[in-house]
C-alpha cells in the first residue's frame, strides 16, 4: 500500500480485544511495508556500522605504508557511503509510508465505527475520548507501527556488529558483546514508571480535551447564563494538571535518555582502557583498536532506537487501548423472538399493555433493492406508525423522545427487541439498507461547512427537488440571509455556510436540516422536535409543507406543538415507555387529561380541578379541551 493508493477499499476487521493486540494487528496488516523498511534499515545501519572497519583498515594501511590497501579501503568507504545514503533515503520513505498508512487505516476504521454507531457512540464513550482517539492517538499509534521495523533493523545491526567484532578481534569483541546488551537493557527497570507517568499524562490530557470540547459545544448556553468564567477556571485547572503530569513524565524520559548516554560512554571508556593495555602488550594493532573504538562510537546511533521504541510503545499503548475500546463497540442488536408457545405476541412483546393494535406483517413487503416497506412498529413501547401516514408522538420527556427516535432508526441504546418495518427486524438489516429505509433527524442537527449546494447533495431517491424541499421547510429568509452574507454568490445554492451554520439562527439551521432530510426522501422519516426553534406562523406553514411533500410516505414527528399535532393523521401519547393513548389531536385534547397536560402545559392543580369537576357543569378551566381547541383555532387564524 502506497500513500497515493489511500483510502483503503477495505481497512479490514480489527482485533480490538486489547491495545497490544490491536497494535499487532496493524503491524501484521502492513507486513509488506514493514519488510521494505526493515531491508532499507539494515542497508543503512550496516553501512553506518561498517565505516569503523573501513577507518581501522585505512589507519593500518597508513601505518604499514600500503597504498594498495589504502585505495581498496577508500573504495570500500565509497560503497558504504552510497549504502548509507540510499538506505537512509528509502528507509525514511518507507517509514513515513508505514506511519501514514497505519494512521489512515485507523482513521477509516474509526469513521466506519462512528457511522455504524451513530449518536449512540457519544453515549458509550466520552466525546473528548473520541476526539483524542481520532486526532493525537492516531499519530502515536502510527509512530509505533513504523518504529518497529526501524528498531528491528537497529537490533539486528547491533547483533551483526557484535558478532563481527568477536570474529575480528576477540579480546575486545567479547567486552563489547557483553557490555552492549547491558547498555541496551539497562533502561528496562525504568520503563514501567515512565509508562505509568505517560498514562497519567494521557488521562489528564483526555479529560482536558473533553472539558474543552464540551465547553465549546455549549458556549452559547454558557454565555446565556454567564458561566464562561467558571468553565474557564476549570479548564485552567485541568490544563495545569496536564502540564505538571507532562513535566513529571519528561523527567523520567530525561533520566532514561541520560542512562542511554552514560552507559555507552562508560562502555567506551572500558574498551579504550582495555584496548590500550592490549596494544602496549602487542596483542592488537593500532588499526584494530581504532576499529573497535569507532564501532562502539557508531553503535550509539542504532542504540538510540531502543529508547525510541520504548517511548513509542509507552505512548501508543494507552492510545491503542482507547482506539480498541471504541472499535470494539457494536450495534445493539438482538434476534427477534417468535411466539411459539402463545405466551406473547408475534413480535416478542410479552404481556404488552399497549393500546396500539398490532400491525399485520405484509407478505412481500420488501421494496426494491432489499429495502423493506410497510408499517413501522416498536414492540418495546407498542408504538405503531402506519405506512404512508403522518404520525405524531407526544412523550413529554425530551430525553425519552430522543431515545425512542433513535430506536426507530435502528440505534437502540442497549440490546433489545428490534423495531420492525413491514414485519422485518430493522436492527438485523445491513446498515446501509436500514438507513435507506429510515432516516432520523435529531433535535440538534449538524450542518457541515460548505456551499448550500454541497449541504443538500445527499443520497436521495431523486423524487424530491431541492427547491421543493426548501419551500416546504420555509427557507426563503434563510436563502436571503445566505446571499447577503456571501460577497460573490448571486445564486443561494452557491452561498457558503460556516462551520455548524454558526452564522445562522437556531430556527434557520433547523429549517435547513429539515430541507436536507426531505430531499433524502426515505421510506420512513423520523423527526425529533423539527420546529422547536421557529415561530408559530412559520411552524404552521412548515406543517402544511411537510404534510404535502411527504404525502404517501411514512412520517413520524416527536413534538408537543399543537400546530404540528393538529396536522398529523394520528397522534400517539407515550408515557413511562408505553403507548397509553392513540387518536387525533382534537380527540385527545378533549378526552385525555395526561395528553392535555403535556400539550397545553396544564399545571397539576388545573389537572386535578378538571378531574374533580362535577358532572353536568358547563364551566371548564381555561386549560380544558374546549379551551385548547379555541386557542388552537385562534393560532391557526393568526398563522
Amino acid at each position: 500500500m502506497q500513500i497515493q493508493d489511500l483510502p483503503y477499499s477495505d481497512p479490514g476487521v480489527p482485533d480490538a480485544r486489547s491495545g497490544p493486540r490491536f497494535l499487532w494487528w496493524l503491524w501484521r496488516n502492513q507486513l509488506g511495508g514493514q519488510l521494505k523498511a526493515l531491508a532499507w534499515g539494515l542497508l543503512h545501519f550496516v553501512g553506518v556500522s561498517a565505516l569503523p572497519f573501513c577507518v581501522g583498515l585505512a589507519v593500518q594501511a597508513v601505518i604499514d605504508r600500503s597504498g594498495t590497501r589504502l585505495a581498496l579501503t577508500g573504495g570500500l568507504m565509497l560503497v558504504c557511503g552510497t549504502a548509507i545514503a540510499v538506505g537512509d533515503t528509502f528507509l525514511h520513505r518507507s517509514a513515513v509510508t508505514n506511519w501514514i498508512t497505519a494512521a489512515a487505516r485507523l482513521q477509516q476504521l474509526l469513521a466506519r465505527r462512528a457511522a455504524l454507531l451513530g449518536s449512540a457512540l457519544t453515549r458509550r464513550v466520552a466525546a473528548g475520548e473520541v476526539v483524542a482517539v481520532s486526532t493525537g492517538d492516531v499519530e502515536k499509534i502510527g509512530w509505533f507501527v513504523e518504529a518497529v521495523s526501524r528498531f528491528t533493523a537497529a537490533a539486528l545491526t547491533v547483533v551483526i556488529v557484535c558478532v563481527g567484532l568477536v570474529v575480528y578481534q576477540p579480546a575486545l569483541g567479547v567486552v563489547v558483546a557483553v557490555g552492549l546488551p547491558v547498555v541496551a537493557l539497562a533502561v528496562l527497570p525504568l520503563l514501567p514508571r515512565a509508562t505509568r507517568r505517560a498514562d497519567e499524562q494521557r488521562a489528564k490530557a483526555g479529560r482536558a480535551t473533553e472539558l474543552a470540547s464540551d465547553t465549546v459545544a455549549g458556549l452559547r448556553v454558557l454565555r446565556g447564563i454567564g458561566g464562561e468564567e467558571l468553565f474557564l477556571d476549570r479548564y485552567r485547572h485541568a490544563s495545569q494538571e496536564v502540564r505538571h503530569a507532562a513535566v513529571r513524565s519528561a523527567r523520567m524520559w530525561s533520566l532514561i535518555s541520560a542512562v542511554q548516554v552514560l552507559l555507552p560512554g562508560l562502555l567506551l571508556i572500558a574498551v579504550v582502557w582495555h584496548g590500550i593495555h592490549l596494544a602496549r602488550q602487542g596483542r592488537i594493532t593500532v588499526g584494530e583498536l581504532v576499529t573497535v573504538y569507532s564501532a562502539v562510537m557508531i553503535l550509539n546511533y542504532p542504540l538510540r532506537h531502543f529508547e525510541e521504541i520504548a517511548m513509542a510503545y509507552s505512548f501508543s499503548r494507552p492510545s491503542a487501548t482507547r482506539a480498541a475500546r471504541v472499535l470494539s463497540l457494536e450495534r445493539s442488536t438482538a434476534p427477534l423472538r417468535t411466539d411459539k408457545d402463545g405466551d406473547g405476541d408475534r413480535y416478542g412483546n410479552q404481556n404488552s399493555a399497549s393500546t396500539e393494535p398490532e400491525p399485520e406483517p405484509e407478505a412481500g413487503a420488501e421494496a426494491e433493492a432489499g429495502v423493506p416497506a410497510g408499517d413501522l412498529y416498536d414492540p418495546e413501547t407498542g408504538l405503531l406508525a402506519p405506512a404512508g401516514r403522518f404520525t405524531a408522538v407526544v412523550c413529554g420527556d425530551p430525553d425519552a423522545a430522543g431515545t425512542l427516535a433513535e430506536r426507530l432508526g435502528g440505534h437502540p441504546s442497549e440490546p433489545d427487541r428490534s423495531v420492525l418495518l413491514g414485519g422485518v427486524p430493522l436492527d438485523g438489516l445491513p446498515l446501509s439498507t436500514a438507513r435507506t429505509a429510515v432516516l432520523v433527524q435529531d433535535k440538534d442537527p449538524v450542518l457541515l461547512s460548505g456551499t448550500l449546494r454541497e449541504l443538500l447533495d445527499v443520497p436521495a431517491s431523486g423524487a424530491v427537488r431541492a427547491a421543493d424541499a426548501l419551500a416546504a421547510a420555509r427557507c426563503e429568509d434563510v436563502l436571503d440571509a445566505l446571499v447577503q452574507g456571501s460577497l460573490d454568490a448571486a445564486d443561494p445554492m452557491d452561498a457558503r455556510i460556516t462551520e455548524r451554520g454558526r452564522s445562522l439562527s437556531g430556527g434557520q439551521r433547523q429549517r435547513l436540516a429539515l430541507a436536507r432530510s426531505l430531499i433524502t426522501d426515505p421510506e420512513v422519516l423520523v423527526l425529533d422536535e423539527p420546529t422547536s426553534a421557529v415561530d408559530s406562523h412559520t411552524e404552521a406553514r412548515i406543517a402544511d409543507g411537510l404534510r404535502r411533500l411527504r404525502s404517501g410516505r411514512t412520517t413520524v414527528a416527536f413534538t408537543s406543538s399543537p400546530l404540528l399535532l393538529d396536522r398529523a393523521d394520528r397522534v400517539v401519547l407515550v408515557r413511562a415507555g408505553e403507548v397509553v393513548a392513540v387518536g387525533t389531536h382534537r380527540e385527545l385534547v378533549d378526552s385525555e387529561p395526561r395528553y392535555r397536560a403535556v400539550v397545553t402545559r396544564e399545571t397539576d392543580e388545573e389537572l386535578a380541578a378538571t378531574r374533580e369537576e362535577p358532572a353536568g357543569t358547563d364551566a371548564r378551566p381555561a386549560g380544558s379541551g374546549e379551551g385548547v381547541l379555541m386557542e388552537l383555532e385562534e393560532m391557526e387564524e393568526s398563522a
